[in-house]
């Protein structure tokens, strides 16, 4: 049985605007169903990192935030920490990072909480299902809201080919020790052949496993390497890749059971909302955001994860990409854009093994809202 899917584009009117259109998706797609009265509800974003632009505008945000309320509930938005050194490492400088990006108070009518503590070392331990994990860690204040509002910015990613509203909530809700242990298996090689002893990996490495030798290359020890890929991200020449015979297909269903765990004990408390625009070739959590991969395509919201994050994919499959990005194939309509950013990742493995969990399923009906006082 498939599931529906509520789309709107971007355009507006004077008779609906794109907020207005952004409250009508989330009310239409449900979420009066998922929210009762004084239901503490998790809006679970990304902040984005200092330096990108990419990330969920605030406004769009203070709308879902003003939806909540309307059902009674008592919203606040919230994020974990990163397993990488960035500018959202921990809570003093991840709110920092959020109110310098738009997300204060005054702007979106909600508290901001770090669902993991002031270091990400604040979790409750669920019992997963599946082939790698006994046990996920889940920040806790995410854990113990009533409901959860999933709100993601779909892009391009550089380890699951792409993130949407499952790598949101698998990845985005989990401590930093969950967080260690989906990475576990993505222990990048240095290419020493491409390595010019800049230094920029070991400067950037929140594990101190990088070291140079006496020839100028880069090493890694794998014994000391959390598997945060900061280094692959930071490397101008290209010389630290994954390894990617193994780790990323474990790496993707790991992903998954951290995502069922989040939302098993909240059967009917959670809705899923995508955003397909500024659709950046790599993570939120990069310090800048590249030109988009194809143009601004709508909004997508689901009680379904999997399906959203299908119909995400095949929305921006459609579409010719951007010229100037940095896309040099399965550029025209109907080509796999995720797999020309990286040919290596088979993306289809996280809704294909979510959809096994039983997270969702893959097959859905896409419902199109128009906008008020546009015509055909």
């Amino acid at each position: 049985m498939s599931s529906i899917v509520y789309f709107t584009d971007f355009r507006a009117s004077y008779q609906e605007s794109l907020t207005a259109k952004l409250g009508r998706l989330v009310k239409t797609a449900g979420i009066s169903d998922v929210i009762g009265k004084r239901d503490l509800t998790a809006v679970k974003l990304h902040f984005g990192e200092k330096g990108n632009t990419a990330f969920i505008r605030p406004v769009f945000v203070s709308t879902v935030i003003d939806a909540v309320k309307e059902c009674g509930g008592k919203p606040f938005l919230t994020d974990t920490n990163t397993l990488y050194a960035g500018t959202r490492s921990d809570t003093v400088n991840h709110l920092e990072t959020a109110i310098k990006n738009g997300f204060a108070y005054a702007v979106v009518d909600a508290p901001l909480v770090i669902a993991d503590g002031l270091r990400g070392l604040s979790d409750v331990a669920v019992k997963a299902t599946g082939n790698h994990f006994d046990t996920v860690y889940i920040g806790t204040d995410i854990h113990h809201a009533d409901v959860l509002i999933s709100l993601a910015h779909f892009k391009g990613h550089e380890l699951s080919g792409f993130g949407g509203a499952l790598k949101n909530i698998g990845m985005g809700c989990a401590s930093r020790r969950g967080k260690l242990a989906m990475h576990s298996t993505v222990s990048p090689k240095v290419i020493r052949k491409k390595c010019v002893g800049c230094g920029e990996c070991i400067a950037h490495c929140p594990a101190t496993a990088i070291s140079l030798t006496d020839d100028k290359k880069a090493i890694i020890d794998e014994n000391t390497c959390i598997g945060c890929g900061e280094c692959i991200v930071v490397c101008a020449a290209e010389a630290v890749q994954i390894r990617w015979n193994q780790s990323v297909p474990v790496f993707l269903e790991g992903m998954m059971e951290y995502a069922w765990g989040v939302i098993r004990e909240k059967k009917g408390k959670v809705l899923y909302v995508n955003f397909i625009n500024n659709i950046s070739p790599m993570c939120d959590c990069i310090a800048h955001n590249d030109v988009p991969i194809v143009p601004d395509i709508g909004m997508v919201a689901s009680l379904d994860p999997v399906a959203l994050d299908q119909a995400s994919v095949d929305l921006v499959n459609r579409e010719a990409a951007c010229p100037g990005s940095c896309l040099t194939s399965n550029t025209g309509p109907g080509e796999d854009k995720f797999k020309g950013l990286y040919p290596q990742v088979e993306w289809e493995l996280q809704l294909a093994y979510a959809e096994k969990l039983g997270m969702g399923t893959r097959d859905y009906t896409l419902e199109i809202l128009k906008t008020k006082g546009i015509k055909d």
